[in-house]
């Protein structure tokens, strides 16, 4: 065990005593040292390895890490640093020494410096998220490009749906069709495309660069790449993902001065995301600028403090700094003998640089440090300071980059090497408060990427079916958009495009007319008044048509009956489109009646209500409808190649009394008459009757309970052998005693017929 800190399971882990037999160091007093420090009270571990290194004739390196750490969890970290330092000079400190220094550095940088944003990690980790908004596809995270709306509605950029590791909607988790499924292969979305090319043409131009760099990146034209990279940077200069990838590739190159600039320039436009700062911080580190690399190393793990990868490289570098200190250091010193050398350490510079890191009574709240160089107890006033020797290069590298560590604004100032001329370094969160940033930047009233509004226009966005305003838009597999209604009535006659004329047989099979959602999107936010007055219009098309005595459509075909079921196959465009718009206005009923030589159909019908529709690939229909009501016709017309009528409902006039009386004697009469006939007929007639009509309805105690009459009769007469012509006189009565005799005549008629 060679590090301080928690191990997986929890138990401390300290540093192994170098000497543990030595002479003054008492292990009942270690053993008090360790329950201190799982106990968390740390000054008083810190104290008592401090009483046992001052009892020692020759210092011992584990006894002055255990020291330090314990300061530093302590937040003493400027006297932390002195018996870091005196380990050092005792042998070189390795990065696995460290992760107790880091930690607390990182979580003060944290709460100190950026306000502890919320919780570990939040902000480093969705930086980048806020550039996401309606126009940016959800799997490349860039505006799209050739954007595709795939099944679900959803739309992506074309070359993210061909990787072969997207298999379901990044929004809504729907399987995709796979690629060997689609012949022709995914289609961008030709209205989406030419508008996103309008409204954001630098931007699109950028993302072709980037994309065209990206492909000649992966064929390993490194120089061409760059040259792409370069053009869409000068397009998109904002871009944060654009300028990441513009680093990668510098330090795939081995260009680390321009990799620098690069980072230094993304972390100026998004201070807290740790992937701009990783990346800045390894361009450092390979062009050989550890302190400043060690800088960025602690500030991402102060933003993201699970990131073990970036933790394990600051304790590196930090291990690196701490060893350049003493590498010319001829022999260890005394962690407590004092010397000419603790004149070339200068520890009250070390201090004052480490002065934001501090807690308790060494740094008070007033901005002006306690300890300068001037300071003559400064050296004596912690009896740990170390006086180490050391070559003044090694002292300016570790105290630069401890002052290269953030300071509250108006206190310590520091240089960039890279990043320009020296000033006040302000903490990321502090320069880019949401409340402050907001009121300095043009946004849109929907936030993300802002346009000219005058760009837009409603002809942008009309069908080129119906020239208007589209209205629930549908974007089909070869990349054209129409509105729901117009594509569905087109399909209704072609199964091709109406554009390319490419076939669409496979997507009418599939009925997946699902609306483009971004499509949708954009018509309610930007062009609201316009999708308004689409909206009212269609709203009163579809009030109309649901008007079941000023219009009703009409299916001209046979004899249906109230209460009695009318399956129908559906397969003329013109009635496709009658039992789809009874579906869509929610009466899912409509007219049957008998076809009429001069009138086009007869003066009385049935209306029919729609149970179920079951579709074929080839857009056919089998409908399952019921009768529910008689109706006359009192007019006859016509839409969109349909027959339409003006009608009115039929119901039985009421009986009472005397005529009440005898009407249920002939009601019985009948009903017993028929059941005889039925039972009477032969076994496959029957069961040809059973399966297509059911059992004969039971009678009603009250045959006028219904305004159709009871629903054996119409059971009955759907079944007796009679022309259309004779049942349709029979439908037409509103006198229940008339039907009642006029059935008892045809069932007298067909039993005398029926041979014997």
């Amino acid at each position: 065990m060679e590090t301080v800190g928690r191990s997986h399971r929890g138990e401390l882990l300290l540093h192994p005593l170098s000497s543990p037999g030595a002479a003054g160091v008492c292990p009942e007093m270690l053993a008090v040292a360790e329950e201190a420090t799982r106990a968390g009270d740390f000054d008083l571990a810190a104290e008592i390895y401090r009483s046992q290194l001052e009892d020692l004739q020759q210092p011992d390196r584990g006894l002055c890490l255990r020291t330090a750490d314990s300061l530093t969890r302590a937040g003493r970290i400027s006297e932390a640093l002195d018996s870091y330092c005196a380990a050092a000079s005792l042998g070189t400190l390795r990065p696995e020494e460290l992760p107790v220094l880091v930690d607390t550095i990182a979580r003060t940088l944290r709460e100190k410096e950026l306000g502890n944003p919320g919780p570990p990690g939040s902000d480093g980790d969705c930086a980048e998220d806020d550039a996401l908004d309606l126009f940016s596809c959800r799997l490349c995270r860039c505006l799209l490009h050739e954007p595709t709306t795939v099944e679900c509605g959803h739309t992506f950029c074309k070359r993210c749906l061909e990787d072969d590791s997207v298999t379901e909607c990044a929004h809504c988790q729907q399987a995709l069709c796979r690629k060997d499924g689609l012949p022709n292969g995914r289609r961008l979305d030709v209205v989406l495309s030419g508008l996103l090319d309008k409204l954001f043409a630098t931007e699109s131009r950028a993302r072709r660069f980037w994309i065209e760099g990206e492909v000649l990146w992966k064929n390993h034209n490194l120089p061409g790449a760059l040259e792409k990279y370069n053009a869409a940077v000068d397009l998109a200069p904002s871009s944060g993902r654009l300028l990441c990838q513009r680093v990668e590739l510098h330090m795939e190159m081995r260009s680390f001065g321009s990799a620098v600039q690069d980072g230094s320039s993304l972390c100026r436009m998004r201070p807290l995301w740790t992937k701009a700062r990783c990346l800045k911080a390894t361009a450092l580190s390979e062009a050989g600028r550890h302190d400043e690399a060690l800088q960025e190393y602690l500030m991402c793990a102060a933003l993201k403090p699970d990131w073990t990868t970036v933790k394990l490289q600051a304790q590196k570098v930090l291990s690196e700094v701490f060893s350049s200190v003493f590498e010319n250091q001829d022999m260890p010193l005394h962690p407590l003998q004092g010397g000419g050398a603790s004149r070339l350490i200068k520890t009250p510079t070390l201090l004052r640089s480490l002065r934001p890191l501090t807690q308790g009574s060494e740094f008070s709240v007033t901005k002006t440090p306690l300890l300068d160089s001037s300071s003559s107890s400064s050296s004596s006033s912690s009896p740990c300071i170390s006086t180490l020797a050391a070559a003044p290069c090694g002292t300016k590298s570790l105290a630069g980059v401890l002052a290269a560590l953030p300071a509250p604004p108006g206190g310590l100032k520091r240089k960039h090497s890279g990043d320009g001329p020296s000033g006040v370094f302000i903490p990321p969160s502090k320069v880019l408060r949401p409340d402050v940033e907001s009121s300095a930047q043009t946004s849109s009233p929907f936030g993300g990427r802002t346009f000219p509004t005058e760009l837009l226009d409603s002809g942008d966005m009309e069908c080129s079916l119906c020239m208007r305003l589209f209205y629930e838009p549908v974007a089909t597999p070869c990349g054209h958009t129409f509105c729901l209604k117009c594509l569905e009535r087109c399909l209704d006659h072609n199964s091709n495009c109406p554009l390319c004329k490419e076939n669409l047989c496979e997507y009418l099979a599939t009925r997946g007319y699902n609306k483009t959602l971004l499509m949708e999107e954009v018509l309610l936010r930007y062009l609201g008044d316009e999708l308004a007055e689409r909206k009212k219009i269609h709203e009163e098309e579809m009030k109309e048509l649901s008007n079941l005595n000023q219009e009703v459509p009409i299916f001209v075909c046979t004899m249906a009956f109230p209460t009695i079921t009318c399956p129908l196959h559906v397969f003329e465009p013109r009635y496709r489109l009658m039992i789809r718009r009874s579906m869509e206005t929610g009466t899912k009923q409509f007219g049957m009646c008998i076809a009429d030589e001069l009138k086009g159909f007869a003066d009385y019908g049935c209306m029919l209500e729609v149970r179920d529709v079951k579709f074929f690939p080839d857009g056919r229909s089998v409908v399952d409808t019921i009768g529910v009501s008689r109706f006359k016709v009192l007019s006859h017309g016509q839409r969109d190649g349909y027959h339409t009528a003006k009608i009115e409902y039929l119901e039985d006039k009421k009986m009472e009394g005397e005529e009440l009386v005898e009407l249920l004697k002939l009601h019985n009469a009948v009903y017993d008459q028929a059941n005889n006939w039925f039972t009477s007929l032969k076994d496959n007639m029957k069961s040809q009757i059973l399966s297509h009509f059911g059992l004969l309805p039971s009678k009603d105690p009250d045959p006028q309970a219904s305004p159709s009459g009871p629903a054996w009769c119409w059971w009955l007469l759907a079944v007796l052998p009679l022309e259309n012509r004779a049942q349709l006189t029979i439908l037409a009565m509103t006198s229940l005693k008339d039907r009642l005799i006029a059935i008892r005549r045809v069932l007298i008629f067909v039993t005398r017929k029926r041979p014997r």
